[in-house]
């Protein structure tokens, strides 16, 4: 009886030093854990099944302690909480060296790096299109197969990017977390509020490499490059028509499909392009979300507001081959080369 009770005694001796333990490991990270009840089991566990237990509770708990206060989001490491944190803040740490390109994230500059470095080996068999980025050929073939893998699991929509997808869903939840400083302009769309910051600090990053071209979004930048290339990669299928603009090439397709994806709320307008959507839409809400900063001018638009920053910059990229004549749009420089044509 007393060599039991004494290893019974001891028993419990070591329950009470690994319950201290655990007690210190709580305090050390800050977790609550809950105090045993008075009352002991007759039959308590083994001692290497109770340290198992406690072991990973703890370890579930302080495995994501990192969280955001933006949204649900959970990191068990600081450091990924804080690459996450920089869709909120627009934070990018990882400069080019040889142009002015930033990214949130170092792959997407090492990815970047690529285009000053390495040759184009990926290249379309439809349209001879190249690039460095197997990723974008991938996304190119899309245009050619029609294929849409992206799709919305509130309504029938279906996209060729995840970005569309996700500007997409913005209109389900009718969340637009993402503020501009300058003018109050929201969106939903991170890559969108970085285009709109562009208009009031005038940059323009994407540059032309054979004149002195310059502007704020890079869709821009391939259709100016077509102008000295000649490069047309983008090829209806059903006519044979080819454009070096992709969006050019959907508003062509409307001719031999008719579809118009993009419909109105209010009435029963629709479009073959959203940009021309979001700007009926402003017919409806009069809202006017783009600023000028230096007058206060504002627009539904973005590219009104574009248009009208050349009043203050004197910028004038419609150029007239055939004499020195230059304009601030588009019309103004058709209606000037009728002068030379009739």
């Amino acid at each position: 009886m007393d060599d039991l009770s004494t290893v019974h005694h001891g028993d419990k001796t070591s329950r009470s030093e690994k319950l201290d333990t655990e007690r210190q490991q709580s305090k050390k990270w800050g977790i609550p854990r809950e105090e045993p009840c008075g009352v002991e089991s007759d039959h308590p566990p083994a001692q290497g099944q109770t340290e198992q237990a406690g072991f990973l509770a703890l370890k579930r708990t302080v495995d994501r302690r990192f969280e955001c206060t933006e949204c649900d989001y959970r990191a068990a490491k600081k450091v990924k909480l804080s690459r996450h944190t920089r869709k909120y803040t627009g934070e990018k740490p990882y400069k080019c060296d040889i142009c002015d390109y930033s990214a949130a994230q170092k792959d997407h500059l090492e990815s970047h790096m690529e285009n000053h470095t390495s040759e184009k080996r990926f290249m379309c068999v439809e349209c001879g299109y190249r690039t460095a980025h197997k990723s974008h050929l991938t996304a190119h073939m899309r245009t050619h197969t029609g294929e849409k893998p992206y799709k919305c699991d509130q309504c029938d929509y279906s996209a060729t990017h995840k970005s569309q997808l996700d500007r997409h869903m913005a209109k389900h939840t009718g969340e637009k977390k993402l503020i501009c400083g300058e003018c109050g302009y929201r969106t939903a769309d991170r890559s969108s509020l970085t285009v709109h910051m562009r208009t009031h600090t005038g940059v323009k990053p994407y540059k032309c490499d054979q004149c002195d071209y310059s502007t704020a979004q890079r869709g821009n930048l391939d259709r100016h490059m077509a102008k000295h290339t000649g490069e047309k990669p983008y090829i209806c299928g059903e006519c044979g028509y080819r454009s070096a603009d992709r969006s050019a090439l959907k508003s062509h397709m409307v001719k031999h499909t008719g579809v118009k994806p993009y419909t109105c709320d209010y009435c029963d307008y629709s479009a073959a392009r959203k940009f021309h959507l979001d700007r009926h839409m402003a017919k409806h809400t009069g809202e006017k979300p783009f600023m000028c900063g230096k007058c206060g001018y504002r627009a539904a638009d973005l590219s009104y507001l574009t248009v009208h920053m050349r009043t203050h910059t004197g910028e004038k990229p419609y150029k007239c081959d055939q004499c020195d004549y230059s304009a601030t749009r588009k019309d103004y420089l058709e209606k000037h080369l009728i002068k030379h044509t009739s």
